[in-house]
């Protein structure tokens, strides 16, 4: 192995991790935008000064369960990670052993390839570290250093790190994979997380610094994840999907099997959900033994990105592609190993065969909307994000101007780890009601489940931070709790009447529709139709779902499916909304945001798939489809944020991730040629936006360092200023 670097190049941090010393790495370090020093602007509340994204201040913890998982599905977002100079470390929880095959399944040289996976699982592993390398310094060959490490007494894994950028690591835990997408087999992750064995023993890599294969408990797995979270103490967490979408039919397997292993097929792979359950539980028993360093948390749609249209676009899908092809050893490059340098049933292109789409989208299972932002009662604008589990509350120190302070802990306990997204809706009296997604762990009696919560605003503390009651169930449209994990992200809309509208993706795909007068006395949970003849394709919706009532009070939602965008609207005020004809819209490759059109009626904003363009669409006048306005493209992926401010010429705010993970706004005073603004700082979550008490637009992102930034108008109409990072309070504090 190579040697190690000098460890004065490197620092311990609490827990006894290894980070990365600050070190000059050239033009492979990308440059931030600024943030607050002390220079405000008095009128616009910004500030300028030291850069925003300082990489002592930001760490990156990926979990994943096979090798090539972070590449598929966690990329542009890793790479943006390892090219920010912060400490990246990416944990996979299997040895990715397989059939222990190194060759394409359907390749002449599979049958007479022998089966040994020791060293298929250090292949991969190889495999993944050319990709990693290649991300951080363009050498797929740059060596590294690999020593074994303890998460729990007597129980080692590897621990790798880049010597040319020794902030970026990787740890194997080295568990045997389950070595089938889904047939159900006790010695794998989920076999350990129902019950069926006691003990999931390891598999070391050929070579491997670890020695003699060990067994973990659930318990131990669990306690392994929090001690490298506490290696890490990380700003950004990234998993695979906890909560996967159902296969459209049940597979023999599955039925057969012995009972403890039964349950519902699903289209991602059984190691990717386990590994992200697992981690669920993890950062709950982490973050439940007292305050930590406020991480915000991103779960990746594995396989299910095959039945989605494609979210990137073709730069992209290259890059990804360059990726893979390292990887998956396309140039047979010699890394020095004989196990092999990597995957080779990636092949030579990792956008051919089964997992084309896999390359081709990055998408979340919690898209958000831009609506977690909002005006209290004396015309403050506060925000709410879900920071190590929790909402956590940012305020202005005053009304239209100034600095925001927080985040605050305004908010409760909601008796289980929230999905990482929140919906603020605000009522005619100025207060606020806050909804989510929680999930129930099978800990402690409880069943696994996930439903919609909900709280309202109780009033305002002597320290000027809203307070909140006590955390509601709205329960989910699905009785069967197996069925309620698939509850999609809530979408919120407030008619003229006081009634909340909360709408949702159920399990089958539709969309499920529960109204409240005032926010209280939920009436029943109903659904919505859907087109007409034949069973709707599987799944019907994707994730991405909006809604808005217009002035007239009819509610109009819409969502994304394979081929279009469908739009429903209610015949009249509180009548059940109903399916309108064709949009004709193109393919969205994200969540699909609803804002006001100026008109009485409604705009769909999305980006097109396969190009990542955003587009706004509306109806054409009598015609049936919609008519499309593209704007210049600006890369990135994930939901657009819109609102249109009231005011003179009502004017539209956009807000969207470019293709270095920035934020970038439009406005009708943008300048350049192609309506974006000047990037600002790369952000994790969905931008929000708002109008503040002197009607300028403000927009707030949260940071990859878990702190709140906000860029307001300079003026009405205006361009928007520099960015301001709130004032920080310490997690939990009140000012």
């Amino acid at each position: 192995m190579p040697s190690s670097p000098p460890r004065r190049r490197l620092l311990q941090v609490a827990g006894g991790g290894l980070v990365a010393a600050p070190l000059a790495y050239g033009g492979w370090q990308w440059l931030a935008p600024h943030r607050g020093s002390g220079d405000e602007d008095p009128s616009t509340g910004t500030t300028t000064g030291k850069p925003a994204s300082d990489s002592a201040d930001q760490a990156y913890l990926h979990v994943i369960a096979h090798a090539d998982d972070s590449i598929y599905f966690m990329n542009p977002d890793l790479e943006q990670s390892i090219r920010s100079g912060a400490l990246s470390m990416t944990v996979c929880m299997t040895s990715g052993e397989s059939d222990g095959r190194n060759a394409p399944g359907r390749a002449a040289q599979f049958k007479a390839t022998p089966t040994d996976r020791p060293a298929f699982a250090r292949a991969r592993i190889n495999g993944l570290r050319a990709a990693n390398a290649l991300m951080a310094t363009g050498d797929d060959n740059s060596p590294w250093t690999v020593e074994p490490v303890e998460l729990l007494p007597g129980y080692r894994a590897e621990l790798h790190y880049l010597q040319a950028a020794p902030h970026v690591q990787l740890i194997y835990m080295g568990l045997c994979e389950a070595r089938y997408v889904s047939v159900p087999r006790p010695v794998s992750m989920r076999g350990l997380w129902l019950g069926a064995i006691k003990e999931l023993p390891t598999l070391p890599g050929t070579g491997s610094t670890v020695g003699m294969p060990r067994a973990y408990t659930r318990d131990q797995i669990i306690d392994a994840l929090v001690a490298v979270i506490a290696r890490v103490n990380p700003t950004v967490i990234r998993t695979l999907d906890p909560t996967p979408m159902h296969a459209p039919r049940e597979t023999v397997a599955m039925m057969s099997a012995p009972t403890i292993l039964r349950g519902l097929s699903y289209l991602d792979h059984q190691d990717h959900t386990s590994s992200a359950r697992f981690m669920q539980a993890a950062m709950e028993r982490y973050w439940g033994a007292g305050k930590r360093r406020a991480a915000s948390v991103s779960n990746y749609i594995g396989y299910p990105t095959n039945y989605t249209p494609p979210s990137l676009d073709a730069a992209a899908t290259r890059r990804n592609s360059q990726l893979l092809n390292a990887y998956g050893w396309a140039d047979h490059r010699d890394c020095g190993d004989p196990s092999g340098c990597g995957d080779l049933k990636v092949g030579p292109n990792g956008l051919k065969g089964g997992g084309a789409g896999w390359a081709r989208g990055t998408r979340t299972r919690t898209p958000g909307t831009s609506r977690w932002v909002a005006p209290l009662k004396d015309g403050r604008l506060a925000a709410f994000a879900v920071l190590n589990g929790a909402v956590r509350c940012w305020v202005e120190q005053a009304a239209g101007k100034g600095t925001w302070q927080g985040p605050f802990d305004a908010v409760g306990s909601a008796g289980g780890p929230l999905d990482p997204q929140v919906e603020v809706v605000r009522h005619a009296d100025g207060t606020l009601q806050l909804f989510a997604a929680r999930t129930v762990l099978p800990f402690n009696g409880n069943k696994h489940h996930k439903e919609l919560v909900c709280v309202q605003q109780s009033g305002i503390g002597a320290d000027g931070v809203p307070t909140f009651g006590a955390w509601t169930s709205l329960g989910a449209p699905d009785t069967a709790l197996d069925k309620t994990l698939e509850t999609g992200y809530p979408a919120t809309a407030l008619a003229p009447d006081g009634t909340v509208h909360v709408l949702v993706r159920d399990w089958a795909g539709d969309i499920a529709l529960r109204s409240g007068r005032g926010g209280r006395g939920w009436g029943p949970w109903r659904l919505l139709d859907h087109p007409a003849g034949k069973q709707p394709p599987h799944p019907l919706v994707v994730e991405g779902i909006d809604a808005l009532v217009d002035p007239s009070g009819r509610l109009h939602v819409a969502a994304p499916i394979a081929k279009t965008v469908l739009h429903w609207v209610s015949p009249a005020p509180g009548e059940l909304p109903e399916l309108t004809p064709p949009t004709g819209m193109t393919p969205s490759g994200s969540a699909v945001s609803l804002v006001a059109d100026g008109k009485g009626g409604v705009c769909a904003v999305y980006r097109q798939a396969g190009t990542a363009q955003v587009a706004l669409a509306s109806p054409d006048g009598s015609a049936e489809q919609w008519k499309t306005e593209r704007r210049a493209p600006v890369g990135g992926y994930g939901r657009v944020a819109v609102a249109r401010l009231s005011g003179k010429g009502s004017p539209l705010i956009l807000a969207a991730r470019d293709d270095q993970g920035r934020v970038v706004a439009s406005s009708r005073a943008s300048a350049g040629p192609d309506g974006w603004e000047t990037p600002g700082l790369q952000f994790v979550g969905i931008p929000g936006i708002a109008q503040d008490a002197g009607g300028r637009g403000v927009i707030v992102v949260l940071g990859t360092d878990g702190l709140l930034y906000a860029s307001r108008q300079t003026k009405p109409g205006a361009r928007f200023g520099n960015w301001a990072v709130a004032a920080h309070q310490s997690q939990g504090s009140r000012v």
